[in-house]
């Protein structure tokens, strides 16, 4: 990372270098969470093409340390151009996931993507991982993935065109990840086995499902509300070039030359690279490329 570098001095996110060439117009997208951060920044993606953006998400009410409700999010979703229905609710919970996946469909007529964006982490190793952090992890990355697909399956399938997104990484078996926060480890690789499995089990029935990962570190407030956080983002790619990954993935901008449409575990560079991007600096909060700092499980 460059030194001497104020935040005065930092360049805001530029201009998209992704030129689009698909729309998600009059798509459904439910997405778990989305009140801020990387899903909020697909959901306005989504939403500037016209997209019915179905959120469900714990925060109706302001958090103290981190800013943006449901609510919040849905009003800057119709601001964008998009239809939104904002759902307070726990994806550990059935009856609240349930009621989101009927309220979609009664709604917006039906599901034609689900987007698992939810999740906890908590990077402490073994012998300092408190249990219910553990179970927090497991409940909502690995449950709730599985649970909110499982339930949106009849809707995806009456689409013709489903699709599941989730945020997660690529099964790397690499022992080092393992090693350094098996908990967290455990979780994340739950979402991508529920990639794997669903790819699997519905590929001859026109249900795509694909996971989506982050090169480098991504500017959200998580990230900058833990300690050393500010300086750290100071490293970090802007959410847009995550909502740009997944726009061209919905869109099927990435899968031309033969590209398999569904089990795939993109990485946001490759997908933009296959879409047409070659210079992803202007998704960058200031540092050269070869500072950014690289993400996990890669």
């Amino acid at each position: 990372m460059t030194q001497g570098n104020d935040a005065s001095q930092v360049p805001q996110h530029g201009a998209s270098p992704y030129a689009a060439t698909g729309s998600l117009k009059g798509k459904t997208i439910i997405m778990s969470g989305g009140s801020r951060g990387i899903g909020l920044a697909i959901a306005t993606k989504a939403a500037r093409d016209g997209a019915n953006i179905v959120l469900l998400a714990k925060t109706g009410e302001p958090h103290p340390k981190l800013e943006g409700t449901v609510f919040t999010a849905a009003e800057q979703l119709v601001a964008a151009g998009g239809q939104a229905l904002p759902l307070v609710g726990d994806v550990r919970n059935d009856d609240d996931v349930a009621a989101a996946v009927s309220a979609a469909v009664e709604r917006f007529g039906g599901i034609d993507v689900v987007i698992n964006n939810a999740s906890a982490i908590d990077l402490s190793r073994t012998d300092a991982v408190d249990m219910k952090r553990y179970d927090l992890m497991q409940d909502i990355n690995v449950r709730g993935t599985f649970l909110l697909s499982k339930l949106a399956l009849p809707a995806l399938l009456d689409s013709g065109s489903g699709h599941i997104l989730t945020l997660s990484p690529p099964l790397n078996l690499d022992p080092k990840w393992a090693g350094m926060h098996l908990a967290y480890t455990m979780a994340k690789y739950g979402m991508s086995l529920t990639t794997l499995g669903l790819a699997e089990e519905f590929k001859d029935r026109g249900v795509s499902v694909n996971s989506l990962w982050p090169c480098t570190l991504i500017d959200t407030a998580a990230i900058r509300n833990m300690p050393g956080g500010g300086q750290m983002v100071k490293a970090a790619r802007g959410p847009e070039i995550m909502a740009d990954a997944a726009h061209a993935i919905l869109t099927g901008a990435n899968l031309s030359g033969g590209t398999k449409t569904t089990g795939n575990f993109h990485t946001d560079e490759d997908v933009l690279r296959a879409a047409g991007v070659d210079d992803f600096s202007p998704y960058s909060l200031g540092a050269p490329e070869d500072q950014l700092v690289r993400d996990i499980f890669l």
